[in-house]
């Protein structure tokens, strides 16, 4: 077994999510799921399929962002994971909906940050170990924190 990191390419402000599903038709659930949570969103899906023809899967409503999904999962290359790229929206607004299309196992990590997607490649195949989300801690919130981590939440709407 040989272990690889893989970064994750994108924008730095560009949302993703990144997941585990189990069938050739998750590009068209997640894609309905999308569009009927958050019919403003731009996004691209792409999907490694993990038998037959083994190729990437795509789908999405804005080409660019279509064409750096289908990126980001032939440079993953493993067998059925997804990757939504997204703009006009948040994980937040969807990640609730993507969880309950019945074909998705799991959700690696839905963020902004900088990520590095751990890789291990068998003879048969590769596989997700986990993701590298964001930087190292650097410390515990003070009082003057917190206070500007809720006026940042209200300056984005996401609280009164």
């Amino acid at each position: 077994m040989e272990l690889k990191v893989v970064p994750i390419e994108k924008p730095e402000d560009m949302n993703f999510i990144l997941g585990h599903s189990h069938f050739i038709k998750t590009v068209e659930d997640v894609y309905e799921a999308i569009v009927q949570t958050n019919p403003s969103m731009k996004f691209g899906i792409a999907f490694c399929e993990a038998s037959g023809p083994a190729l990437v899967r795509w789908i999405g409503n804005e080409k660019g962002l279509v064409d750096l999904a289908v990126q980001n999962a032939s440079n993953l290359a493993a067998g059925h994971c997804f990757i939504i790229m997204m703009r006009n929206g948040f994980p937040i607004n969807i990640l609730n909906t993507i969880k309950q299309v019945p074909e998705v196992t799991r959700i690696f990590c839905a963020t902004a940050n900088p990520t590095e997607v751990i890789i291990a490649e068998t003879e048969q195949g590769r596989a997700i170990l986990g993701v590298v989300d964001g930087m190292k801690t650097q410390g515990v919130e003070t009082e003057a924190d917190i206070e500007v981590r809720k006026q940042f939440l209200r300056t984005i709407g996401y609280k009164l």
